[in-house]
């Protein structure tokens, strides 16, 4: 079916963070800009809710922070007239080798950047801070940067890797620790390592480098609240499947959807993956990739539970995987009522003090995700809070993300690479995304921007 065409000046393929962005950032230069989604909502994998029982409280139940890398998330709420929020000052937990504690607060990833500190200590014994230690005097040759577990390995030993890093990089990065691709996940390590000599001098002077205070921030109503804002301002059509990607004269760009729209461009956005590959010709469409992403599973629970109200376990936990089997499932849990005090108060407001909420995250790449119950859930966020709460959900929320977080591996940055490159020939096209930019809201936000700069800047 063929219907009319319509002309503008740039067309986005996506609706996810990142062509959101895009869009905005072209549509600021003055240009006329639609984005084409194939979903029924915008946003991919930044998606809000609320629970039945409480549907004036937001919840976010996809990304809850963004690191401050950078300032261009930052820069984009500030835009929007969205209230940056900080979170509260508690530490955030480990859990590994059948104990909880504390993790370390200078460092990256979970690779500390003083291993004698007592922080450290703590998690890893003497036996672990002597190797651990022995970064600072070993030659710089001695080390192997195949990923990020071999890299913490080679320079600080198991107990490091097995205990502080692969909690938080595996966790964060729903992927085994030996599979993450160093420059992909830890940007500026390697360039820190070659300048010092030392990796936990490199996360030192990163850490000097990066603004004082935390080094995520949340948003006052929910990380979510950046792609509600942007849709409302911005053209965006839903349930606008892509179809086919042609070349026009003047090198322009003909995209019709599914039920037989065509736009009509010289600027070309892809900011999404699978979807596409049918419509555009062989040279421009997007490789199969080598490996899915991991498949996430969260539950968030309405926990009425005094017994949280003093945070036991700080803002949340990240878990080593392997270490407790058939204990704990879940590889992270965030307090979110003791973590963000916007959630926090308008909890309170709605229901009164001793209610929680707790969030918890399911799923590894190459590794099956059943899914889990609310009871499963409380289980372990009783196993991790050391609180029992098996009986005190009032309510739950159950998200699924199959395939969504790109997997940060060296193969799969390679591929990605090798296409990006090939598309960046095109002056009229470009890509972004999470699928392009990587893992984490800092990395999305400014690469969109990036990608808007450059075909802002055609004639």
């Amino acid at each position: 079916m063929s219907g009319p065409t319509e002309a503008v000046d740039a067309v986005v393929v996506g609706a996810g963070i990142g062509g959101l962005v895009a869009a905005h950032r072209l549509a600021a230069r003055g240009l006329g800009v639609v984005v084409l989604e194939a979903a029924g909502r915008a946003g991919g994998p930044i998606r809000g809710g609320s629970f039945s029982s409480l549907p004036g409280v937001p919840l976010d139940l996809g990304a809850e922070s963004f690191a401050v890398r950078g300032d261009a998330v930052e820069r984009l709420a500030e835009e929007l007239g969205l209230t940056v929020e900080a979170p509260a000052g508690l530490s955030a937990w480990g859990y590994a080798a059948g104990r909880a504690f504390p993790l370390p607060a200078a460092g990256v990833l979970g690779i500390p950047s003083r291993p004698w500190a007592a922080d450290v200590r703590r998690a890893i014994g003497w036996p672990g801070v002597l190797r651990g230690s022995l970064d600072r005097v070993l030659p710089s040759r001695f080390v192997d940067t195949t990923d990020l577990g071999t890299f913490a390995r080679s320079r600080l030993g198991s107990r490091v890797a097995d205990r502080l890093v692969t909690p938080v990089a595996a966790g964060v990065h729903s992927t085994p620790l030996d599979r993450l691709d160093v420059a992909a996940v830890a940007p500026g390590l390697l360039d820190a390592y070659a300048r010092t000599g030392s990796l936990s001098r490199a996360v030192a002077s990163l850490r000097a480098a990066a603004p004082p205070g935390s080094a995520v921030r949340g948003i006052d109503g929910g990380i979510h609240a950046l792609v509600n804002t942007l849709v409302e301002r911005l053209d965006v059509r839903l349930g606008a499947r892509v179809v086919g990607v042609d070349r026009t004269a003047g090198n322009h760009w003909l995209v019709r959807t599914e039920d037989g729209l065509g736009l009509r461009a010289p600027r070309l956005v892809l900011a999404t993956h699978a979807e596409l590959a049918p419509a555009l010709s062989d040279e421009l469409a997007p490789p199969p990739a080598p490996e899915r992403g991991a498949d996430i599973r969260l539950v968030t629970l309405l926990l009425e539970a005094p017994e949280l109200d003093a945070a036991p376990r700080g803002s949340g936990m990240l878990v080593a995987p392997g270490t407790t089997p058939g204990e704990v499932r879940a590889k992270a849990l965030t307090h979110a009522t003791a973590k963000w005090p916007w959630l926090a108060r308008r909890v309170h407001d709605a229901v009164g003090p001793g209610w929680h909420v707790v969030r918890l995250s399911y799923g590894r790449i190459g590794e099956p995700t059943p899914e889990p119950t609310a009871e499963e859930a409380a289980r372990d966020a009783s196993a991790l809070l050391g609180v029992d709460l098996t009986g005190l959900v009032r309510d739950s929320l159950h998200q699924r993300w199959d395939g969504a977080l790109p997997p940060p591996t060296p193969a799969y940055r390679a591929t990605i690479k090798q296409f990006e490159e090939a598309v960046l020939a095109e002056p009229s096209l470009d890509v972004t995304g999470g699928w392009i930019a990587g893992t984490g809201l800092a990395a999305i936000v400014g690469h969109a921007g990036r990608t808007a700069e450059r075909l802002g800047e055609l004639g």
